[in-house]
Order: C-alpha cells, then sequence, then structure tokens
C-alpha cells in the first residue's frame, strides 16, 4: 500500500498490476459456498456443457474481486469512493488473469483532491475479462 501525493500523480500512470495463479475448479466451488452463488454452471462441468458452455465458468464477482484487490493492494480500502464494472467476456478454469489500471484524471473540487482511474483484467491471451473504473481520494 502506497500514500499517494496528488502533486507527484500523473494522468496516464500506471496502477501496479496484479497476476493470480490460474483459476481451478476447487476455487469455483469455494467461492459459490463463501457467495452462496451455486448456480451449478460455475461447480457442475456436465450441467455447464449441458447448458450450452465448453464447461464451467468462474463467477463474474470472482473477477471483479481481484479487481477489487489490486485497487485496494495499491490504495488500501478507505481512499476508494466508487468502484463499478462491466463484465465482458467469460473466464474459466484455467486462465491466468491480470489485473491493470491507469490514471485517467486528477480531479479538484469542494469535495478534495481525488484521481479517477480506469481498470481492467485480461487474461493470458490479452482478452478483456472485465472492465471498469474507480475514484480515489487523495489526502
Amino acid at each position: 500500500m502506497v500514500k499517494l501525493n496528488f502533486n507527484d500523480i500523473k494522468e496516464g500512470d500506471q496502477i501496479p498490476s496484479l497476476t493470480k495463479e490460474p483459476i481451478t475448479q476447487i476455487q469455483l466451488v469455494k467461492y459459490a459456498g463463501a457467495s452462496g452463488d451455486f448456480n451449478p454452471i460455475h461447480t457442475i462441468p456436465e450441467y455447464a456443457k449441458e447448458a450450452g458452455l465448453d464447461g464451467t465458468i468462474a463467477h463474474g464477482m470472482i473477477v471483479m474481486g481481484m479487481l477489487g484487490q489490486m485497487i485496494s493492494n495499491w490504495v488500501g480500502v478507505k481512499p476508494v469512493k466508487e468502484f463499478s464494472v462491466s463484465f465482458k467476456a467469460i473466464t474459466r478454469p484455467g486462465d491466468i488473469l491480470t489485473a491493470k489500471g491507469e490514471v485517467k484524471r486528477k480531479i479538484e473540487n469542494a469535495d478534495g483532491k481525488s484521481i479517477a482511474i480506469k481498470v481492467q483484467i485480461e487474461d493470458q491471451k490479452g482478452e478483456v475479462k472485465v472492465g471498469g473504473k474507480a475514484v480515489i481520494k487523495i489526502d
């Protein structure tokens, strides 16, 4: 975690990336238990195939959580004032995901100083799985 200095931040600055271990079927089952999302397309390969998929797929929120982890590793949780995403592509067991981010805008207003960042997570082939944005307050 770093303490950001508003004057040192520039638009286009890159956020420290985060690469995760490959997604595993066990991880999806554990996440289903933790989240309460037991949709069998995430946990039972045969069911996922019957549903028209080529196997199980990761929960979207597990991928979003990885983006959140990248942000919180960088600045902690408290400075994060907004965080939203759009789901772009399916994540499957075996995918290796890397979260990345970039400072898009510096903001100074009556609420203080903050930065708007663009974030995304992509797989080992460069396919974007989730894209999003966040606003980080700078003290």
